[in-house]
């Protein structure tokens, strides 16, 4: 404990930086996994038109909607990249 206190001067940038790097990583996988769940959800919805589960008309909302919503996380992903690209 005392050990861990004396070297608190050297040690917290680097612990500043794991942490850093923990949130991008977090980030990084929340937004993967946007994308991911969106497609997934695209597919069962091509699937359950496809059995005849749901209308043509009930199709093309959800798809339309899908699509909207992936195009507009791509854009956001773009967005977020332009502006950590500006940064630096």
């Amino acid at each position: 404990m005392v050990l861990r206190l004396l070297l608190a001067p050297l040690t917290a940038p680097l612990d500043g930086i794991v942490w850093i790097g923990e949130q991008i990583l977090e980030r990084a996988d929340a937004e993967l996994d946007d994308k991911e769940n969106l497609n997934k959800r695209l597919l069962a919805l091509q699937l359950a038109y496809d059995m005849g589960d749901i209308s043509e008309e009930d199709f093309e909302e959800e798809e339309e909607q899908l699509l909207r919503e992936i195009i507009a996380l791509e854009e956001s992903q773009q967005q977020s990249e332009l502006a950590s690209d500006d940064d630096e």
